[in-house]
This record gives structure tokens, C-alpha cells and sequence, in this order.
């Protein structure tokens, strides 16, 4: 890992995820760890609001098993115990393609502002 990468794993670990998400300024690969602890990183998509709940679209930039290299993954966008915020895989189907619905509805949206 390269010193910038390292500084950049450091500086994520230290802000709140949600502030990481929300950073319009941060382009950034967001780096999340699997099973095992390994290191994933994820391209930022959207962050999309429905149900009252915040979600987070992520796609992968590391190879994953069972994600195909054009899919991405929903993430729901959840406070601890500690407060802290904390992404967890949305694993209600029907629920992460509604959030892909409102994210198509948005750029539709923005599209017809043009």
C-alpha cells in the first residue's frame, strides 16, 4: 500500500462514514472490509433518502464473488450504538430496488432540468 492510500485509509477510519458519503468534494475510493477483514473499495454512486432511512449506492472497484463488474451494492446508512454511522448491506430485495428505482427517478429528474 502505498503511503497516499495509507494516509487516505487513516483519514477515512478517523471520520464518520457519513461525513465521507456526504463530502461533495471527496472523490475518493471508500474502503470497507469484508468477512474476513480484507480491504474492499468502492466507488461512491449515490446517496439516496427513502422510507425515512438513508441509503448509500456503492460499486465495487475490487473484484468481488456474486457482483458482477457493472452491478453495485445498496447499503443502508444506520447509527450505532456509539453513534457512529455505519453502512450495512441492504438485504431486502425488494427494498434495495426501490432505492435503484428513486436513484433512476433523480437522474430522470435532473435529466428533464437540462
Amino acid at each position: 500500500m502505498s503511503k497516499k492510500e495509507d494516509e487516505n485509509l487513516k483519514n477515512e477510519e478517523e471520520l464518520d462514514i457519513l461525513d465521507v458519503l456526504l463530502d461533495e468534494n471527496n472523490d475518493s475510493p471508500i474502503t470497507l472490509y469484508d468477512e474476513e477483514d480484507n480491504p474492499v473499495k468502492f466507488d461512491q454512486v449515490a446517496i439516496i433518502p427513502l422510507e425515512e432511512k438513508l441509503f448509500a449506492i456503492l460499486k465495487p472497484i475490487d473484484e468481488m464473488e456474486g457482483v458482477a463488474d457493472d452491478e453495485a451494492i445498496v447499503f443502508l446508512i444506520e447509527e450505532n450504538k456509539d453513534g457512529d454511522s455505519q453502512l450495512i448491506v441492504e438485504t431486502d430485495e425488494a427494498r434495495a430496488m426501490r432505492v435503484f428505482d428513486e436513484y433512476y427517478r433523480l437522474l430522470d429528474e435532473i435529466e428533464e432540468d437540462k
